[in-house]
């Protein structure tokens, strides 16, 4: 089954981006997967998700303000297993905004209980460390923690694509930043008289909030200051 993720109205067309040619192409569409599109911004292009724990996935990269970019089945390396030799895919690969690339392996945790998983994810952990190849695996208790998706969702649904650049967002920004922080429902009314909005950004990580209660008229928002974009965590390893 295929669904395509929510889309601002005449957003969906802008979203194309660059060629991107998966390392994995799904060749049935049987098997109960729910596969979906997600309108990824910071790609420019729709972003094809395997499941809803990796559409789950892309709502977090999108948001996070240390990746500067990801896209989906990178690439396929071989890895020994024993005396056999076998081939993988990762997930997702991000571009961190710090020049590094992650390898992503999204895992419901009821799979990693199954000892082949966890053996073929050991034997793939240790040959992507020996060749210096950053990698982490996510579950569902880190990509599903609530209230974070939900609020996350609800920022990305309610964000409107950029129209300025963040250095003119900022200079905006200087000009009430003394009232900071302040509920969201003030910040959205003052925003508005300088043509922005608090979602788009959030997303940008210009400004931030706390996501571990839910996103309400009430919630406070405030400026990102430098070294502050861990406004959440999905990895303490790599800092993103």
């Amino acid at each position: 089954m295929s669904i395509e993720t929510w889309k601002r109205p005449g957003q969906a067309n802008a979203l194309h981006g660059g060629p991107h040619r998966r390392a994995r192409e799904v060749i049935s569409t049987s098997g109960g997967i729910m596969r979906s599109k997600f309108p990824s911004r910071k790609n420019d292009r729709l972003v094809h998700c395997e499941g809803l724990l990796e559409l789950d996935a892309a709502y977090l990269f999108e948001a996070n303000p240390r990746i500067a970019h990801f896209r989906e089945q990178p690439t396929t390396v071989t890895y020994p297993d024993g005396a056999r030799v076998r081939r993988y895919t990762p997930d997702f690969e991000l571009t961190l905004t710090n020049g590094v690339i992650v390898w992503v392996e999204i895992k419901p945790i009821s799979s990693l209980k199954s000892a082949d998983v966890r053996h073929k994810l050991t034997c793939v952990t240790q040959h992507l460390a020996r060749i210096g190849q950053p990698f982490i695996v996510l579950d569902d208790t880190v990509l599903r923690e609530e209230p974070r998706r939900a609020n996350l969702q609800t920022i990305f649904h309610r964000a409107t694509s950029p129209s300025r650049t963040a250095h003119a967002c900022v200079a905006s920004l200087r000009r009430w930043s003394h009232r900071l922080p302040a509920q969201l429902s003030d910040v959205e009314r003052a925003l508005a008289s300088e043509g922005l909005e608090p979602y788009g950004l959030l997303m940008s990580g210009v400004l931030r909030c706390d996501l571990s209660t839910p996103l309400t008229a009430g919630t406070l928002i405030f400026i990102n200051q430098e070294n502050d974009d861990g406004w959440f965590r999905l990895s303490e390893e790599f800092d993103f």
